[in-house]
């Protein structure tokens, strides 16, 4: 994969329509039928990485919109909407993470190679997540998350969730409609009428984000719900 450039992103919460960081529709995040590992309704083990709740979050955030990796853009005939195309198309090769291309990726050090380009870069733990889930098998597992909403600090909840799922399109000098939620300041300016909580809850009048069904859980949602009751403070 070579390094493409990140173009204005999707109009975010209720700011209007653009025309850039636009997802594929995707099947929603949850119990997936096509599991192959027999994971389905289990609690999560938080020593396995897990295909729908980890990694394709992440992967749809941060490289599959328009003029990247989507099924119209297909740079480089890479497409990462799904399991299969994820597979497929970024070359993953299970327990195997130095031989994947997907991988190769996310860790090349020249920064025209690196994906995504920077500033959109994944963190360190990110792509250790990544390669972990190469490491365990690549599967299309899934789990039942054993959210717990007593839980809603801003940096042990919040923040990395809105890194997994927001984040790729909602960063830096070039966010979408210059909402930035890498940040507690920029969350706390997106909170303004309700647009973050709107758009999270897919509510009339709001644009649904994340966008194309991989939507936040319920109990997600409610975490966040309690931090802003809270008073979302930076904790």
């Amino acid at each position: 994969m070579r390094q493409t450039l990140i173009a204005p992103l999707l109009l975010f919460l209720g700011f209007g329509i653009a025309t850039s960081c636009t997802h594929e529709p995707l099947n929603p995040i949850g119990p997936n039928p096509n599991d192959t590992t027999g994971n389905n309704g289990r609690v999560c083990d938080p020593d396995t990485v897990y295909f729908q709740q980890d990694v394709l979050p992440l992967i749809v955030s941060s490289c599959s919109m328009s003029g990247c990796h989507n099924a119209a853009s297909a740079q480089d005939g890479v497409v990462l909407t799904d399991y299969e195309k994820i597979m497929q198309t970024g070359d993953v090769k299970a327990g195997q993470p130095n031989n994947s291309k997907l991988y190769e990726a996310l860790v090349e050090t020249n920064p025209n190679k690196i994906m995504p380009p920077p500033p959109a870069s994944l963190t360190a733990a990110q792509i250790q997540l990544i390669k972990t889930w190469i490491q365990q098998g690549a599967k299309n597992n899934s789990c039942e998350s054993g959210c717990d909403t007593t839980a809603f600090t801003f940096s042990g909840t919040i923040q990395p969730m809105l890194q997994n799922f927001c984040v790729g399109c909602h960063a830096g000098a070039s966010a979408s409609a210059y909402v930035q939620l890498d940040s507690h300041a920029g969350v706390l300016a997106a909170l303004n009428n309700n647009r973050l909580l709107g758009a999270v809850k897919h509510q009339t009048g709001y644009a649904a984000m994340p966008p194309s069904g991989n939507a936040l859980s319920n109990c997600q949602i409610r975490q966040l719900e309690l931090w802003v009751a809270a008073g979302a403070p930076n904790n």
